[in-house]
């Protein structure tokens, strides 16, 4: 072992002394010169599936981007949609027999709390809501989340291939959001969507009031929008001081003869504030946990106010008042298809939501916020549909599916790679026994970016031990 050892350190030794020397930088700086922002990373690399060359033959194909194809083909390569149609010709790549079968693109929850708070699980599981402080923007929920939770695989065998996993809703910022990709990893930083924006989630209403009502506030509705706007405003001021000191230090390298004990001293860091400076430049996506219609309203005024973009309002249970003002400012709303009245806020919820979102022209998306919803995300669409077509709205079929599919793309930042079945995008694709509207839908196949994550036929081992010899 010893020898093993000392050959490897002297091949490291060997490498470093070829390798070229860094080149010397002008002037010497500090590190705070180009402090690091906290939620930049190197993308890790994830687990290694392999990927199917592989073309679905005859099936009815819904694309969520406005096409319904029959007895049509699929072809997916290399982890991507290489081409849709009638009589694709797809060389050395598997035939699977669709007929009877429907396609879609894989489902996506914007708003879930699975591997935060585990299902089964116990107290000590629990770690959604870091309920110390109003402001707790520093904290990120991928940091709490236990990927060994039964739940992914769970929801995996629904049809969901992503998920937006949030803080709680105590805080009135309550941290940064992580979308993940349903693929089982040891680790939850493996099972991050590559290329997804991060989120901010945000809380208004009675829960932060709850909370902090007894701990020394905001305990009111005023309260709370007033503790906000003293939020922002230290996020303002913190801008203004990092943009000082970028130029003193800009203006330091510039100077002929400058001394590196003159170099001007960076602010101290905040991470909570780098977070939200994220948010105000529009790169990390502000969601926020919000019931009521005057509510939202008063959100989108404090945006305004502060120039920084709503992404997305989550429950939402009467975005329906002001559809016309959420899909003016192009704000999507994440909400039920029918749940209501379990508090006060959500006392006013309509099943004609969603539908009455989308024939505004707002962007209406159906989430579960539960671990057991979000095994039947295709069926909470379906209620929602069915309300939409009952109550007279012209609701289309591929609309309604967006409402799982490309509006939450949209919502997480990463429709540009997913969310509907087009060449060229990933293959993030459900196999379903009947229409996924249908009660008797159940999804035979799901592909995670071609990979065959979910085989009704040929199920994988449970991603958990909580699950061994159980199924």
């Amino acid at each position: 072992m010893t020898k093993r050892i000392n050959l490897l350190l002297a091949a490291i030794l060997g490498m470093s002394s070829c390798a070229t020397p860094p080149q010397k930088p002008e002037i010497a700086t500090t590190a705070n010169a180009a402090p690091a922002k906290s939620w930049e990373r190197p993308d890790l690399v994830p687990v290694k599936s392999e990927t199917q060359n592989i073309v679905f033959r005859g099936a009815t194909i819904l694309t969520a981007n406005g096409e319904r194809l029959e007895e049509a083909d699929l072809w997916i390569r290399d982890g991507k949609i290489v081409a849709l149609g009638k009589d694709i010709e797809a060389p050395e790549a598997k035939e699977f027999d669709a007929k009877g079968r429907w396609l879609t693109p894989g489902l996506i929850d914007t708003h879930s709390h699975l591997g935060v708070y585990p299902v089964p699980g116990v107290e000590g599981h629990g770690d959604g809501n870091e309920a110390t402080s109003p402001n707790t923007g520093q904290v990120h929920a991928l940091q709490s989340v236990w990927p060994q939770d039964p739940g992914f695989y769970e929801a995996l065998k629904g049809g969901v291939t992503a998920l937006q996993i949030l803080p709680g809703s105590a805080n009135l910022v309550g941290g940064l959001s992580a979308t993940l990709q349903m693929r089982p990893a040891v680790s939850a930083q493996a099972m991050v969507f590559p290329g997804a924006p991060l989120g901010m989630k945000m809380a208004c209403g009675e829960n932060p009031k709850r909370v902090y009502g007894q701990k020394g506030g905001p305990s009111t509705r005023m309260g709370t929008y007033a503790a906000f706007r003293q939020i922002f405003l230290k996020v303002k001021d913190y801008q203004r001081a990092q943009a000082r000191f970028q130029a003193q230090h800009e203006a330091w390298k510039a100077k002929p003869g400058a001394k590196p004990t003159d170099e001007p001293q960076a602010p101290p860091r905040d991470v909570a504030m780098e977070h939200l400076s994220g948010v105000f430049k529009g790169e990390i996506l502000a969601h926020v946990h919000c019931y009521r219609a005057d509510e939202m309203v008063q959100i989108l005024e404090l945006a305004h106010e502060f120039g920084f973009p709503v992404r997305s309002f989550h429950h939402a249970v009467e975005s329906y008042k002001i559809r016309d003002i959420l899909a003016e400012w192009n704000v999507a709303t994440s909400t039920w298809a029918d749940w209501w009245g379990f508090k006060m806020e959500a006392y006013d919820a309509i099943p004609q939501n969603a539908g009455l979102l989308a024939d505004s022209g707002a962007k209406a998306i159906i989430h579960s916020d539960d671990a057991i919803g979000i095994q039947r995300l295709n069926q909470e669409a379906a209620k929602a549909y069915y309300s939409a077509l009952e109550a007279g709205l012209e609701v289309s079929e591929d609309e309604a599916l967006r409402w799982i599919t490309a509006n939450a793309a949209w919502a997480l930042g990463i429709d540009h790679l997913t969310g509907t079945l087009e060449e060229g995008k990933r293959a993030d694709i459900v196999v379903w026994t009947h229409h996924p509207f249908s009660v008797y839908a159940r999804p035979e196949r799901v592909y995670v970016e071609g990979v065959l994550e979910f085989d009704r036929q040929n199920p994988k081992a449970s991603w958990s031990d909580f699950l061994v010899e159980q199924q």
